[in-house]
């Protein structure tokens, strides 16, 4: 399973939603659904910009958890 943990960099870095969703160029209501886990797919183009504007790597947005771990 894929855990987005885009809201602790998010917090991390002291940027809201609304501002990280114009300087990536996506609705906030999309970023709301990556956030939240909602997303069944991110596009790399999308990834990039996030991980621009957050300057993280991919790996600080994504973590893969086995099934059977607890969180």
């Amino acid at each position: 399973m894929i855990i987005v943990n885009l809201d602790v960099m998010m917090a991390k870095r002291k940027i809201s939603s609304n501002e990280l969703a114009e300087l990536v160029g996506i609705t906030p209501a999309n970023l709301s659904i990556l956030k939240t886990g909602k997303a069944k797919a991110v596009r790399f183009s999308t990834l990039d910009k996030i991980c621009e504007a957050l300057d993280c790597q991919p790996g600080d947005i994504l973590e893969y958890k086995d099934e059977g771990e607890s969180r």
